[in-house]
């Protein structure tokens, strides 16, 4: 639990997307108490519906309101602490770059690597189906045409929104510290740069470290 005193659960388990809320509220030291749930266990159904109809985490409660889906918790959470995480601004260097990488993010790199890391990471843990050759192959392709975007994007940059980090590099990176997504960014210099700067933060790197 961070030094504030929590006033909200973010409720999270270890998938993807419950990590990437659980690392903004580790860097934002939010003023929350992190609680590692199952939504999807029938005995526990009943208590999370409410609170997220999808019954999945992350799920940011406070008080008699819940927040759901990851990029508004993230949101939220940058709200609770007043910082620019989320820019606020318009233009070139705020909201509207924020929201273009987050468009981006899901409808395309996030899309290919987010299957990459279903199919090697999480159903893996639950199946012994073994994924289709061709396609993961086609997922890798698709994953690199988006990913040169991305390469291009950051030549002569350090953050994907003006000069400073901010959520979207978050959400653009996601999936990025599963080593066992086996994500073919091989020669991809300028994401290898910038993600190594995300690394080298404590809250990217082991967003768990401390917690269930």
């Amino acid at each position: 639990m961070e030094s504030r005193t929590p006033r909200a659960v973010l409720h999270y388990t270890h998938n993807l997307n419950p990590r990437l809320a659980v690392a903004v509220a580790r860097h934002l030291k939010a003023p929350v108490e992190y609680r590692r749930s199952r939504p999807r266990d029938p005995a526990q159904a009943a208590v999370f519906e409410p609170l997220n109809p999808n019954l999945l985490c992350p799920i940011l409660v406070e008080g008699t309101r819940s927040t759901w889906e990851t990029d508004a918790v993230a949101c939220r959470l940058s709200q609770m602490v007043e910082s620019s995480f989320w820019p606020w601004g318009d233009g070139r260097d705020g909201l509207v770059d924020l929201v273009k990488w987050l468009s981006w993010s899901a409808h395309h790199f996030n899309r290919a690597a987010g299957d990459l890391y279903f199919f090697r990471v999480s159903r893996p843990s639950w199946s012994n189906e073994v994924a289709d050759p061709a396609v993961l192959a086609d997922l890798e392709r698709e994953l690199r045409t988006h990913a040169k975007v991305l390469d291009d994007a950051l030549q002569g940059r350090h953050w994907l929104v003006g000069d400073r980090m901010s959520y979207a590099d978050f959400r653009v990176a996601c999936a990025l510290p599963f080593e066992k997504a086996a994500l073919p960014l091989q020669g991809f210099d300028n994401i290898h740069r910038w993600h190594s700067q995300l690394m080298a933060l404590d809250a990217w790197r082991e967003p768990f470290a401390g917690l269930e």
